[in-house]
């Protein structure tokens, strides 16, 4: 699963009221090269940021954009876009800019006192952002713009603005303001509390098996295990519930015991279910009072349910449009994923002598049964995805698709793992980014890209700001001083990212927030990144990124094949799989009644749409960040709905593909122009027209995952 710019939540919705701002102490107008978080000169300062910065950099940046407020808000103050641009949204850019740095070593540089300092200026920063998308004179004076006078980029710019600010409660008066707010600040700290309960469960949690127990782990895996023990001084092999760990130890371990216990600490991670001290992560109250707090949200604004409110600024026009697309698809995947789990149950009867498979034996047997059909196993190929040779190919093909050329930069950084580039267009600076691809402790999970800063004219200088992204991932680090080892997934969640990374660094628009990813429907921001998983599977990209880790030969082309053949090994039930979490979170935030537990719900959901059934103790909603900490309540349908429109845009470049194999130059010229450059300055399905010269249509992705008839 992936994470897309968390910063957008973090940065630009989440308040404080002047009053209750702690005095700043004598002279603390700070210097800004005394605290890191005050230094605008260029990139952030990770490596000198300390806990110790955030509350005075905090004070000094609300004050500073609560007097911006004031100031444009006055009566004498013109309504014109220019104006209150210069004031209050480099004010705002200046706290956005620092809080996102926070929020980002928070993610992937988790210290007690660094959460202790986050979390206490949580509440303030949230206070602020809500005050702000609700001030009832900055929307009056934002109404009172003339569109006429404002360029096309600042119109679709100014009509989100007067649309948000209806959602974040501008037309709310008296007692429904102030509770509105109070919803506001209770939710962040609801859903920082989630998070660090899912953080923390998975941190807490070791086994440290022995070698006997290790039978069919891959050797990589084990010698990371074997490290990770020996270094805290202890004798085994220490497991976690880290990807890395995690997944191999289910795909091979031929112990069945072992998957057993990796298995239930996993699914019970931050619920009720868990292992003695373990419970104390428990999410369960957490979600029964964000769930009750979106209701009463949605209800305030005069929306029946939190889906209504959530699908306002997306494609999809209303809940019941979502809901009856999620079950149109799963009909249509229904026969191939029954398909997909008889063949599982007859393989394991017929090789393995399983005839009752329980929920940890799935992922080993469907592993075993991709070698014996396909005659390869994921370490095989792992082995070629050496990982500073994909991220080569990676590159290559970027830079011939995008017409532009990606060096190696310098910045300060939060660990010694993290890499720097620029990206160049004839000679000019086009975007940068950083690139952050091992797993380790205190470093939160998945695979996400965040925005550092967006491509803006700015108004306070003159000058364009390019724009830089984070892209983060959870890979395996390399062993013995051997490069780190991708599987095909591995590669796959770095194209993804990347294609969030392109469609913020590639944009052409010079207002700020349509800019990149701004402003893009929620449901057609997973366009970019799903695009590029295509690529992973096409001879004439993998075999320039391909390098066996010890012998140096490229991935051949009957390994290649076999890839190819398995590809869509069990699409079915893993179409189902989304499409229940989807549809599980559209029936949360319309059906349910936030009173009760979501179990029940969860249930009915699998009941109608799964095809196989986890066991009771199982709790995946008690770690479902996407839904209750990361942007996606009511909208994880996004993925499968932006699926739609990748896998038509691809399309696109397979019916223009050169006699050589190599996708068209003009086609990606085509796509760059219409997609990534327009970022969020006009509607997503206005530029996806303007590429492919029609509506989306859902034919080329049942076709990709071989669904078609």
């Amino acid at each position: 699963m992936h994470d897309t710019c968390r910063a957008l939540i973090a940065n630009c919705r989440p308040l404080i009221a002047v009053s209750q701002l702690e005095p700043a102490p004598p002279g603390a107008i700070y210097h800004r090269m005394s605290n890191a978080l005050l230094d605008f000169s260029d990139l952030p300062q990770f490596d000198r940021i300390t806990p110790a910065d955030v509350a005075p950099a905090m004070n000094a940046l609300l004050e500073k954009a609560s007097a911006a407020l004031e100031t444009v808000t006055a009566a004498d103050f013109p309504a014109r876009w220019d104006a209150i641009a210069k004031v209050l949204d480099v004010a705002t850019e200046h706290l956005g800019t620092a809080w996102g740095a926070v929020s980002h070593l928070n993610s992937v540089a988790d210290t007690p006192e660094l959460r202790a300092a986050y979390n206490a200026a949580l509440p303030r920063v949230t206070e602020f952002w809500t005050r702000l998308g609700a001030d009832e004179r900055l929307y009056a004076k934002y109404k009172a713009i003339d569109p006429a006078s404002l360029t096309p980029e600042q119109r679709q710019a100014h009509k989100n603005a007067v649309r948000n600010f209806v959602l974040s409660g501008a037309e709310l008066t008296g007692a429904a303001k102030e509770r509105f707010a109070e919803i506001q600040e209770r939710q962040a700290e609801l859903s920082q509390k989630f998070s660090e309960n899912a953080l923390d469960a998975t941190d807490a949690f070791a086994y440290y098996a022995t070698a006997e127990e290790l039978d069919g782990v891959p050797a990589d895996v084990q010698q990371t295990a074997l490290a990770a023990a020996q270094a805290e001084g202890k004798s085994g092999y220490k497991l976690t519930l880290k990807m890395p760990c995690y997944l191999p130890v289910m795909q091979f371990a031929t112990r069945s015991a072992l998957r057993e216990t990796m298995y239930r600490a996993y699914v019970t991670r931050a619920s009720d279910q868990a292992e003695g001290d373990a419970r104390r992560f428990d999410n369960s109250a957490l979600i029964g009072e964000i769930l009750v707090l979106r209701r009463e949200e949605a209800r305030l604004l005069g929306y029946d349910n939190f889906g209504q409110v959530s699908v306002v600024p997306k494609m999809a026009q209303s809940p019941e449009e979502v809901v009856t697309f999620l079950r149109d698809l799963a009909r249509r995947a229904r026969p191939y994923a029954e398909k997909d789990v008889a063949d599982l149950r007859d393989f394991a009867a017929s090789q393995l002598g399983l005839q009752d498979p329980q929920a940890w034996d799935w992922p080993y047997l469907a592993e075993k049964l991709k070698e014996a059909r396909y005659a390869f196993s994921e370490q095989e190929v792992k082995k070629f995805f050496t990982a500073p040779k994909v991220l080569a190919g990676l590159f290559k093909i970027i830079e011939t698709l995008f017409e532009v050329s990606i060096r190696r930069d310098s910045a300060p950084v939060w660990n010694a793992a993290v890499e720097f580039y620029r990206i160049e267009r004839n000679g000019q600076l086009v975007g940068q980014f950083y690139l952050d691809q091992p797993a380790r402790t205190g470093k939160r999970g998945g695979a996400w890209m965040d925005d550092v800063r967006t491509r803006w004219l700015r108004p306070d200088t003159g000058k364009l700001q390019t724009p830089v992204a984070h892209l983060v991932c959870n890979f395996a680090d390399g062993v013995d001083g051997k490069p780190a080892l991708l599987t095909h997934d591995d590669v796959i969640t770095l194209f993804h990212e990347f294609g969030h990374g392109l469609h913020h660094m590639l944009t052409q628009v010079n207002e700020r927030d349509v800019s990149g990813i701004g402003g893009v429907e929620w449901d057609a921001v997973e366009l970019p990144s799903q695009f590029m998983e295509n690529f992973c599977w096409e001879w004439d990209v993998l075999k320039h990124m391909t390098a066996h880790v010890e012998t140096g030969e490229s991935l051949p082309r009957a390994l290649f094949d076999k890839m190819i053949a398995a590809k869509n090994f069990q699409a079915g039930m893993q179409t189902l799989r989304q499409i229940e979490f989807a549809l599980f979170d559209m029936l949360l935030h319309t059906e349910h009644d936030p009173a009760n537990d979501v179990m029940p719900l969860l249930a009915k959901v699998r009941n109608e749409v799964a095809v196989l059934q986890p066991p009771a103790f199982s709790r995946t909603p008690h770690t479902f960040s996407h839904i209750f900490a990361g942007g996606y309540a009511a909208g994880y349908y996004s993925y499968k709905w932006a699926e739609v429109l990748s896998a038509d845009a691809y399309a696109a470049f397979e019916e223009t593909v050169g006699a050589d194999g190599q996708p068209s130059i003009e086609t990606g010229r085509r796509y760059r122009k219409a997609i990534l450059e327009a970022g969020g300055s006009r509607p997503a399905m206005e530029s996806f027209k303007e590429f492919r010269g029609r509506e989306p249509q859902l034919d080329a992705l049942l076709r990709h995952q071989g669904m078609s008839q």
